[in-house]
């Protein structure tokens, strides 16, 4: 009886781990993009084995530019487009001389949930030092409606909206897995893509945020 309920109370912990959509899958994981001089920079780190590499262009990691940039999947990645909630729409390239963090959530999504009240914190602690965290609802249509309460749940400051077909299709290429967490630098280079969430995540994207914004 013991051993059946550790048993259940693993695949509980698993099951916090990320969310595909609409099922939980375990793990979580994260990519610092390469460094053609580094051959350590696109090791993932994490507690799971790596899914996806996704359509990322090859930059270096803490900002700094590689050489094996391919300036057509960069522009891919920051021309991408969404819409606000209050219909505006936007898209990376627009947050240049910003920190951008794009996390990808949706409210049924227990791990969204408990990293939420973490990014809450960072926009509050660092968006006057130049952070902007966006929220991208990818929960499917019947979730917008549950927007409202989300936001009004954990106070969310920062700007919320659901991206275009064609930015889903990109960004979540070959893993739907969510959360899932993009940071760009000032000039719009993605340094970090964290999936999933686990305990170690919220203070890696902090730490990466800091090293960004203090970049130049």
């Amino acid at each position: 009886m013991r051993t059946f309920a550790a048993a259940v109370l693993a695949s509980a912990a698993l099951a916090l781990a990320a969310c595909t959509r609409p099922d939980y899958t375990k793990g979580s994981t994260s990519y610092t993009p390469a460094n053609a001089n580094d051959a350590n920079a696109n090791t993932p780190s994490g507690n799971a084995l790596p899914r996806t590499s996704l359509p990322m262009p090859p930059v270096a990691a803490h900002g700094t530019s590689s050489s094996a940039t391919a300036p057509a999947s960069e522009a891919a990645l920051t021309s991408s487009t969404w819409t606000m909630l209050d219909g505006r729409r936007a898209r990376p390239s627009d947050y240049q001389g910003k920190v951008l963090v794009i996390d990808f959530w949706a409210s049924w999504c227990e791990p969204c949930r408990l990293e939420t009240p973490h990014l809450v914190e960072m926009q509050r602690r660092y968006g006057a030092q130049g952070l902007q965290i966006v929220g991208l609802n990818v929960g499917g249509e019947d979730d917008r409606e549950r927007v409202p309460d989300f936001v009004k749940e954990f106070g969310v400051p920062y700007p919320l909206g659901y991206p275009d077909d064609a930015m889903d299709e990109l960004y979540f290429a070959s893993d739907d897995t969510i959360p899932q967490t993009y940071v760009f630098d000032r000039k719009g280079r993605l340094v970090r893509h964290f999936i999933g969430f686990d305990e170690t995540v919220p203070g890696e994207i902090e730490n990466t945020i800091k090293t960004a914004l203090q970049g130049s």
